[in-house]
Order: C-alpha cells, then sequence, then structure tokens
C-alpha cells in the first residue's frame, strides 16, 4: 500500500557562498529527503537604497544566487524550512527567499513509489 500524506516542494534562493552551510544544516535533519542545487541569476526587490531598478542597454546586473530544492513529506517540510531559514541568514541585502508549495504527487521513477515512499 503506498502512503497518501500531503507533500511539499521547498525553494529556496540563496547567496551562493551559503549553499555549504545551507546542505550541511540539511544533513542534520532526520529523514532528510536529499535536495537539488541550481544555479541561477536574478534581481531582487531594487536597485540600491531606496531605488528602484530602471533596464537599460547598457546595465544589465544580474546577481548570482543558487537554488536549493527539496521535496519533502509535509510533517518534515517546517524543520527544513527553518534549517534553510537560519543557514542561510547573513542579515545582509539578498539573503535571499523560501516558497514552500503543495504538491499533488510524487512518483520515483526508478521504482515507481509514490508520495511519502518516493522521498
Amino acid at each position: 500500500m503506498e502512503a497518501m500524506s500531503d507533500m511539499k516542494e521547498i525553494k529556496a534562493i540563496i547567496h551562493p557562498h551559503m549553499a555549504g552551510k545551507v546542505v550541511g544544516a540539511l544533513h542534520e535533519i532526520e529523514h532528510f529527503p536529499g535536495f537539488t542545487l541550481l544555479d541561477a541569476r536574478g534581481q531582487g526587490r531594487g536597485r540600491g537604497a531606496g531605488g528602484a531598478y530602471v533596464v537599460t542597454e547598457d546595465d544589465i546586473d544580474y546577481h548570482r544566487k543558487v537554488v536549493v530544492v527539496v521535496v519533502c513529506s509535509d510533517e518534515i517540510a517546517p524543520a527544513l524550512t527553518e534549517a534553510i531559514r537560519s543557514a542561510a541568514h547573513t542579515g545582509t541585502k539578498g539573503d535571499g527567499i523560501i516558497t514552500v508549495g503543495n504538491l499533488s504527487e510524487v512518483v520515483r521513477i526508478r521504482s515507481g513509489e509514490r508520495n511519502d515512499l518516493a522521498v
């Protein structure tokens, strides 16, 4: 019988130099399901203190980021989210953002296991 519970996808956009610390914190959590790291570039809310970013042809400025993706059961999501938040925190602008979304189904390609059994 396959486990049927709510599944979550956690995505965190963080400073690249904090990735090692975040991965270490995730590995400290019991039943950690694994993760994926993606290199990314982007922009935050604005450009400097109080200013809005205005694109010009000569001045397109992207910041390097890392995206951490974790698929997990609903029960472990709060612990994983807090581990990422505390490990990625520097207190400076651009620390990043964490999103947590619901997944309707997770399937492991190799075995066909679903949901909790897949992670």
